[in-house]
């Protein structure tokens, strides 16, 4: 005799029927993430760290001439500050790793902002791209004032043979101040971009 007749209800053990179990295997477990996505993840980390250590050079650099080269230089003589000067300038302008990462500071920054816009991390790329918009006015400032003065500086010569000083007084006004605003600019794109690395470790955690 059949045991459960048609009509008849199927008789489960108390508590409902048991829940369906996948066999082993069944469901394929998520692997490693492809080599090339882990490349650019990280490609994407360097970028941004190499910017944040690059402004932080700059941002140094220019802050110690605010603090201590600048203030000692005006409290000696008029030849003597000239003579320092074109010797400083001299220096930085013959040195060919301050000019990489001069210029390369500005180029990783956009890099970074252009990788964060199209990886969808959009709060890490405002950031990013903050401080390459202040990074940026640092180098149009230093092109259109701070360079320009530096050659008319050289140009007036042997300190010991010059007559007019003036050009003293243009460094201890314009470009003094226009250092200082160099500074500030620096600080605040460092500022933004470690403020873009916590934004990123969030989302990449």
């Amino acid at each position: 005799m059949n045991p459960n007749p048609a009509g008849s209800h199927q008789q489960y053990p108390a508590g409902g029927p048991a829940p369906y179990t996948a066999p082993p295997g069944s469901y394929a477990q998520p692997g490693p993430p492809a080599p090339a996505t882990a490349e650019r993840g990280k490609a994407a980390t360097v970028l941004l760290l190499l910017s944040t250590v690059l402004v932080g050079l700059m941002a140094g650099l220019f802050f110690a001439f605010d603090v201590s080269v600048m203030p000692g230089l005006a409290a000696g003589d008029e030849r003597t500050y000239v003579t320092a000067m074109q010797n400083f300038n001299a220096a930085i302008d013959g040195n060919g790793l301050f000019g990489m990462a001069f210029v390369l500071a500005l180029l990783a920054s956009a890099a970074s902002a252009i990788v964060e816009f199209r990886k969808g991390r959009r709060s890490v790329a405002i950031w990013v791209g903050a401080a390459t918009v202040a990074y940026f006015v640092v180098l149009m400032i230093t092109f259109s004032v701070n360079i320009p003065l530096n050659n008319e500086l050289a140009d007036a010569g042997d300190a010991a043979k010059l007559a007019d000083f003036s050009i003293v007084d243009k460094f201890k006004s314009t470009w003094v101040a226009t250092n200082i605003i160099r500074t500030l600019l620096c600080t605040v794109a460092l500022t933004a971009l470690s403020r873009a690395l916590v934004l990123y470790g969030r989302a990449t955690r």
